[in-house]
C-alpha cells in the first residue's frame, strides 16, 4: 500500500449520478464499496463531500439568497451527503463517523483534528462535513485544509473524468490529459482543478493531489496501492 492515510474529496454532483440532483443509490453503493474495501485492508480514510447535488451556496446568491445564508445552507447539504455515505459504509461492515465543522450533535461529532486522527487509527472512516464552518470557503478548500491538518499522505480528488486535461474533455475531443503537472503550471494555465485558495494551500504545504475518475470501479484502490491513475499534481 503506497498511501496509508488519505483524504478523499468527492463532489456532491457526483453522488447524484444521471439524475443531476439528489443522491443516487447506485453511485452511493459504488463509492461505499470502494471505500469500505480499502478500510478493511488498513488504509486510514477521511472524506470531504461537497453539497452541490442538494444546494450550492454561491449559485443561491443569483436566486436571491444572502451569500452567508446560502453558504450555510450549502454546509448543511454536505452533512446530508456525509450521513448518507457513512450509513452505506457501515452497511459493509466498516465503522464510520460523521464530524461537523459546526456543532450539531447528535447528527455528528464536532470536528477535532486529534479526534479524527484517533478514530482513523482505530479503523474508522471519518467523514468531515460542514466545510470549514465558515462562509466564502469551498469544500475544495475544506478538503485541502483537512488533508494538511490530519497529515494525509495524499489528497485524492474523485471526479467524473480520468484526470486533468488542457481543455474540457467533455466538450473538446482533442483535449490532452496530463500524467503529472506542477501547481505552478496548473495555475499559469488557469486549469480549473480546485479553487485558488485550496490549490495555494496544497502548494504551500507540499500536499500532492491526484485527480481521478471515482466512477471507474477499482480506480481508488489502484491509486492507493501505487498504480498510476489520473493526474498527479505537486511541486515538481
Amino acid at each position: 500500500m503506497k498511501y496509508k492515510k488519505i483524504l478523499l474529496k468527492l463532489s456532491g454532483e457526483s453522488l447524484s449520478g444521471k439524475d443531476k440532483t439528489g443522491i443516487s443509490r447506485e453511485i452511493l453503493d459504488l463509492y461505499a464499496e470502494e471505500i469500505a474495501s480499502l478500510a478493511k485492508e488498513g488504509c486510514m480514510i477521511s472524506i470531504v463531500i461537497g453539497g452541490g447535488n442538494i444546494f450550492r451556496g454561491i449559485s443561491g446568491v443569483s436566486e436571491g439568497f444572502d451569500r452567508v445564508k446560502g453558504d450555510q445552507m450549502g454546509m448543511l447539504a454536505t452533512v446530508i451527503n456525509s450521513i448518507a455515505l457513512s450509513g452505506a459504509i457501515q452497511k459493509r461492515g466498516v465503522r464510520s463517523k460523521v464530524f461537523t465543522a459546526v456543532r450539531m450533535e447528535p447528527v455528528g461529532e464536532f470536528y477535532s483534528r486529534d479526534r479524527v486522527n484517533e478514530e482513523m487509527a482505530n479503523g474508522v472512516v471519518c467523514l468531515i462535513a460542514g466545510g470549514t464552518g465558515n462562509p466564502f470557503f469551498t469544500t475544495d478548500t475544506a478538503a485541502a485544509l483537512r488533508a494538511v491538518e490530519t497529515g494525509a499522505d495524499i489528497l485524492l480528488k474523485g471526479t467524473r473524468v480520468d484526470g486533468i486535461y488542457d481543455s474540457d474533455p467533455e466538450k473538446d475531443s482533442n483535449a490532452v490529459r496530463f500524467d503529472t503537472i506542477s501547481f505552478d503550471e496548473a495555475i499559469e494555465r488557469r486549469l480549473k482543478i480546485m479553487d485558488l485558495t485550496a490549490f495555494t494551500m496544497c502548494r504551500e504545504n507540499d500536499m500532492k493531489v491526484i485527480v481521478f475518475d471515482m466512477n471507474r470501479k477499482g480506480s481508488l484502490r489502484d491509486i492507493v496501492m501505487g498504480e498510476k491513475r489520473g493526474t498527479l499534481v505537486g511541486n515538481f
